[in-house]
This record gives structure tokens, sequence and C-alpha cells, in this order.
């Protein structure tokens, strides 16, 4: 599942301009799914009450980081590059210590995803808010459908990971 599912972001953030709206539209339906059935698992490793937890406080961080992002003046573009590259370390660290299996690791990797999909969040929000308001009018509904695709796939992937390095976080183990 875990492969299947980076497989298919993969390809939709790259193809979804070359297939139909409703093609991707699909893609986005199934991938969400996938994803669905991947995270029930935590149900087996976690408490209900540390999920909902740590739901609630993922869904409180996002909303005021998106919120902040669609308010802000201020150009996030050159937040959004640093932590991009914050991503590419945390992916390179998390590779690493899939061998080194370093639970002290885990927990700093844990906390730096936190922060950067906090910050992710807020970019990609006053992104998003910039593509729509550039916008020509009298653009093709099937590009802008797209387009709400991929925005709706880049906030809905900062979410997840923002919920997934909280959970490492405060997450309580059934063992």
């Amino acid at each position: 599942f875990f492969i299947g599912q980076r497989a298919l972001v993969f390809m939709l953030a790259a193809r979804v301009q070359k297939m139909s709206a409703s093609s991707a539209t699909g893609m986005f339906l199934f991938y969400s799914a996938l994803n669905g059935a991947t995270m029930s698992f935590i149900f087996l490793a976690y408490t209900m009450s540390s999920i909902a937890a740590t739901f609630f406080i993922c869904a409180g961080t996002f909303a005021v980081c998106s919120i902040y992002g669609w308010v802000t003046k201020r150009d996030l573009t050159g937040l959004g590059n640093f932590l991009f590259m914050g991503l590419i370390g945390i992916i390179i660290a998390s590779i690493v210590n899939i061998f080194m299996k370093s639970p002290a690791m885990q927990m700093i990797i844990s906390y730096i995803g936190v922060l950067i999909f906090t910050g992710l969040t807020a970019y990609d929000t006053q992104k998003l808010k910039s593509m729509a308001l550039s916008q020509p009018v009298g653009l093709d509904a099937a590009v802008v459908r797209k387009g709400a695709i991929l925005g709706a796939l880049t906030l809905y992937l900062d979410f997840i990971l923002m919920f997934q390095y909280l959970l490492m976080i405060f997450g309580g183990s059934r063992d």
C-alpha cells in the first residue's frame, strides 16, 4: 500500500495537466481511499483517545496555519523553498533511520516534520490563493478543476503528514 500510494501521488502530480479532469478526480479519490485504508492501521498501534486528541491538535494547527497563509501580506515563497529543502532532509533522515532504528532519531524527525508541514501549510495556502486570484477570466473549467485537484492534493498531503508526525509525538501506543 505504502509504495502504491507514493507512486500514485507522483503520477497524479506529474500527469494531472495531461489527463482529463474526470480522470484526475478519479485518481485523487482513489488515492484518498488508498490512503484511508493504509491509515486505518493506526488504530492497531495507537489508542483511540490519542488518535482523536492528535487529530484535533492537527486540525487546529492546520486551520490556523492555513488562515495565516491566506491573510498574511508577507511573501512566503522564500520560506517555502527552505521548507522544501527541509522536507528532502527528513526524507533522507527517515530512510537512514529505517536501517538505524533509532527511537531518538525518529522523535527528532517527527518534531522537524511537524515544523516543516506547519510552514508548508501556510505556504501552500498562500500559493493556492495566488494561483486562484491570477487565473484569467474565461479559463476552461477543466483546467480550473485540475488546478483545484492539485491544490487539494497538496493540502491533503500537508495535513496527513503533519498528523502522522504529531501522532508519533503524542500518540499513546497500545503496547
